[in-house]
Parts: structure tokens; C-alpha cells; sequence
């Protein structure tokens, strides 16, 4: 067993293991075509795809799971619910935005591009929420 699980660099004080499923290439081209590691994207457009799809998977739980499940208002509840949800959620990207980066550089890793991803996760989010709504409506 310990040859396939082995300090990173052959190093054993780096305190990062390296296993088959982690440094498989396979695994390091699906984790590279994750929006918040996929080159040549802004942080607004990171931030909008994360939030489309979080926003479009977050009203099932409030519709099936909640207090007004049972009524002709579970869709709407459930988009309302879901949109209030991502408000919280962008609150507290942007307060760790604030607290963990300067206003250093343009990328990701500023206080500028933080914000940036923060607030094309609201809109994503509202709009995958929407988005969403609409299919459980009308359909």
C-alpha cells in the first residue's frame, strides 16, 4: 500500500498526500473545467456560473421540504425562499472577501475580483432561481 500512497515531492513535511484519485489526470482535468479554476474567465463570469447553477438547485429542497409544501404557494415560497438563501450566501462571500484579500491586482484573489465573483453569484443565483421557478410552473 505504500507505494501508491506517498508524501507530495517525496517531501513528508509538505503534509499533502498524493493518491492515485487526486493526482490522476483525470481527476485534474474535471477539476479544470470547474468554473472557479477554468482559465480565461473574469470573476464576474465564474461568479455567474456558480450562481446559476446554485440558484437553480436550491429551490427544490424549499418546495419539496417546506413549511408550505402542501399549498398552491410552494413554488413561489420555495423561490422566494431560495432567493433569500443566495442573499445570505453573497453577504457572506463578500464579508470573506473584505476580511481575507487586499485591493492588490484585478484577479481573483483581490478584494476587486472577489467582489466581482460575488456579485455575478447573486445575479446567476437569482437567475438560475427564476429560471427554475419558471420551469415548475409552467410545466
Amino acid at each position: 500500500m505504500s507505494e501508491y500512497i506517498k508524501p507530495y515531492n517525496n517531501d513528508p513535511f509538505v503534509g499533502h498526500l498524493a493518491t492515485p484519485v487526486n493526482s490522476s489526470s483525470l481527476t485534474r482535468g474535471y477539476l479544470s473545467q470547474l468554473p472557479i479554476y477554468r482559465r480565461g474567465l473574469s470573476p464576474f463570469l465564474r461568479g455567474l456560473e456558480i450562481g446559476m447553477a446554485h440558484g437553480y438547485f436550491l429551490i427544490g429542497p424549499f418546495v419539496q421540504l417546506g413549511p408550505l409544501r402542501n399549498t398552491e404557494m410552494k413554488y413561489l415560497a420555495g423561490l422566494l425562499s431560495a432567493v433569500g438563501l443566495v442573499v445570505v450566501l453573497t453577504l457572506g462571500m463578500l464579508l470573506y472577501g473584505y476580511v481575507s484579500f487586499s485591493n492588490d491586482s484585478q484577479d481573483i484573489e483581490s478584494l476587486e475580483g472577489w467582489r466581482q465573483l460575488a456579485s455575478g453569484f447573486l445575479l446567476g443565483a437569482v437567475g438560475g432561481a427564476g429560471f427554475a421557478y419558471l420551469l415548475l410552473t409552467l410545466i
